[in-house]
């Protein structure tokens, strides 16, 4: 099949369903009323809680939430096939994904911006509100020690990117302060911190830093510890000094990388007879690879549906809405745009790496060739290098079609991916803030509550995990086996808050979400008993024990969440009998 077909299709899947689907939940399920009270009115303070554009917010719910998420799982998933990915994407993120995120974001409106954890208390019971906050505390811990690993990879193997990353702090700021200080136009602010940030790139590609070895401690580790200091830094300042402006400029890099992308795939297609997709349409048994029935599914996440974004959407969004509304363009909008960007990833790696692909012994392969050299098998195609190399290459390829250097291109991707692994740092480390302030004031820990404590306790948890293993920082690696299933599991355990909250308001209403929340209670749940058997085979006891864990307690919320949904329809039995 065409690449230009394909992104063609995707596209106005993508449009149809907003226009449709996304109308019939914000108007008919949830009714958004645009003089409702939303927290961020209610509560402002001017540090969490601050009333934002909807452009604003938009660009940064959407960074927040896309991350390299939609970069990685569809760069491996595309193994299965590109067929099977495309449909997971598309129709995972039209009919789950981007109601996940919308039902989570619209409940945490309703209940003063608070985190869905803490929510369970009221839909469910308070029992489950420390079930849930156990799982999302482990979910984000490893986000937090992940991502500052994922950063450091991205930097050391794409120095040109290093200098662009750390000059947007500044620039980032720069526009908070002309934004909220000096009340300047907004689309002139932008306009010049996009071609700084741009300068910036340009700047690096000719400045190219490593960071060398201090002491004992490699790169790796050395980045990790700048990394956690910069989110410690991030997490305390007011939203609206540093993590808000930088993930807006940063939506920015993201639709014109997105529109290159695009352009250069029309291009491609247009200018030579073509662009097919060299990956198979389907491969159920790639060499070394998990059966596709059910770890497609837990593979591909972001892009399709993923438990991070409920956290997001009940953790800085919700605080900075102006009005229900815009619920729907950022909640529903955003998952939609990071299903697109998956595509492209898809189309990248799928067809993109065929045009050029050069071997490390110097060989020029091209066509189905360049794929099968780095899809042979599942072991040389699942390194976090080599998820991050197919997608650089064939956005690079593509880009050279439209005379972006080869150079330019790949300093473009690095600086692209590590941004984006940055905005989900120093995010993950805000909610982690708010998760451990909830439950301190849960436990009458008033003296942890405080955002500086709460936030030293999220970062230094996070090193811990990062250093278990040594001085490299890539300790968290050792949970990574568990995030795949634990991130598609919080998904499932959101869905089911949100059922329980449509549950409420209407005897029919809580289908669009209990649907979706049954498919993925039972797919992940698949999925986390295939893994905790290959743990045991291996005898690695502590992924046992952990994995083992999640899956009892995942379970003990899910019958206390049927138990409450009996209890519902007990209700409203004896109010008809009434």
């Amino acid at each position: 099949m065409d690449a230009l077909l394909l992104l063609v299709a995707c596209a106005v899947a993508y449009l149809f369903a907003y226009f449709t689907y996304g109308r019939f939940l914000a108007r008919k399920i949830f009714k958004l009323q645009p003089e409702a009270a939303v927290p961020s009115h209610e509560l402002q303070d001017g540090v969490d809680y601050v009333p934002t554009r909807r452009g604003i917010i938009f660009g940064h719910h959407f960074t927040s939430i896309a991350g390299t998420g939609p970069i990685v799982g569809p760069a491996i998933g595309v193994i299965w096939g590109w067929l099977p990915a495309v449909l997971w994407v598309v129709f995972g993120s039209i009919l789950m994904g981007a109601v996940h995120d919308f039902g989570a974001l619209v409940i945490s409106m309703r209940n003063d911006g608070k985190s869905i954890s803490e929510i369970t208390a009221r839909y469910i019971n308070p029992r489950v509100r420390f079930i849930f906050f156990a799982v999302v505390f482990l979910a984000l811990l490893i986000v937090i020690a992940i991502f500052g690993v994922v950063i450091a990879v991205v930097f050391d193997r794409f120095q040109s990117s290093v200098l662009a990353v750390w000059l947007q702090i500044p620039i980032a700021v720069a526009l908070g302060y002309m934004i909220y200080r000096r009340q300047a136009n907004v689309v002139v602010a932008t306009v010049v911190a996009v071609v700084a940030m741009y300068a910036t790139i340009w700047l690096g590609s000719r400045l190219p830093f490593a960071m060398p070895q201090i002491g004992a401690m490699p790169a790796t580790g050395s980045w990790t510890v700048a990394l956690l200091i910069y989110a410690w830094i991030a997490s305390t300042l007011p939203v609206t000094t540093l993590l808000q402006p930088r993930d807006y400029i940063n939506a920015w890099q993201l639709f014109i990388m997105m529109s290159l992308l695009a352009v250069g795939v029309a291009f491609s297609s247009l200018s030579q007879g073509g662009l097919p997709m060299v990956a198979p349409v389907l491969d159920l048994a790639p060499q070394g690879a998990p059966p596709v029935w059910p770890f497609l599914f837990i593979t591909i996440a972001c892009g399709a549906i993923s438990g991070f974004h409920c956290l997001v959407a009940s953790g800085t969004s919700p605080k900075q809405i102006s009005s229900e509304p815009d619920a729907q363009f950022v909640g529903y909008g955003s998952m939609l745009l990071e299903g697109a960007l998956a595509v492209l990833v898809l189309i990248c790696v799928g067809a993109g790496i065929a045009i050029a692909y050069q071997t490390s012994d110097g060989q020029l392969l091209t066509g189905f060739d360049a794929w099968n050299r780095h899809y042979s098998s599942w072991s040389t195609a699942s390194g976090m290098g080599a998820k991050l190399t197919a997608v650089v290459v064939g956005a690079a390829n593509m880009m050279g079609r439209l005379g972006i250097p080869e150079t330019v291109g790949i300093a473009l991707m690095g600086v692209f991916i590590a941004s984006f692994a940055g905005t989900t740092l120093d995010t993950s480390t805000r909610i982690q803030r708010y998760v451990v302030s909830e439950l301190a004031n849960d436990l009458k820990l008033s003296s942890l509550a405080n955002r500086w404590a709460a936030t030293t306790i999220a970062v230094l948890s996070a090193a811990a995990l990062a250093f278990a293993t040594g001085a490299d920082g890539t300790g968290a690696m050792k949970l990574w086996p568990l995030f795949g299933t634990a991130n598609q599991l919080l998904a499932s355990l959101a869905l089911l808050v949100v059922t329980l909250y449509l549950r409420r308001q209407g005897r029919r209403k809580y289908l669009v979400t209990a649907i979706p929340c049954l498919l993925m209670l039972v797919i992940t749940n698949w999925a986390m008993i295939q893994n905790e058997l290959r743990f045991l085979r291996n005898k690695d006891w502590l992924l046992v024990g952990i994995g083992g864990g999640i899956f009892l307690l995942a379970l003990w919320m899910t019958v206390e969440a049927v138990i409450a949904f009996r209890e519902v329809r007990s209700t409203e039995a004896q109010a008809l009998a009434a």
